[in-house]
């Protein structure tokens, strides 16, 4: 996306959720977006295989019994 590309979604976002942006804070939340962006670029680039991309797992405890007897790692699993 071209920097006037960025800065048009920038100013169209703050449009719709109503936030007053001046013209320099909208290029600077642009400049940021942009820069962003290139790190993104720089990692979508990197050769890496889909298995090499471990993503956690997110497993919440389970909801303490009424006789509040519960102990971490007390039967957490799914």
């Amino acid at each position: 996306m071209t920097d006037a590309g960025i800065l048009a979604c920038v100013q169209a976002s703050a449009a719709t959720l109503g936030l007053v942006l001046d013209e320099a804070r909208a290029r600077r939340v642009a400049a940021h977006l942009a820069q962003i962006e290139q790190m993104a670029q720089l990692l979508l680039a990197a050769p890496m295989e889909a298995h090499a991309e471990l993503a956690g797992t997110y497993v919440p405890l389970a909801f303490p019994s009424a006789s509040g007897t519960h102990t971490c790692g007390e039967d957490d699993g799914p």
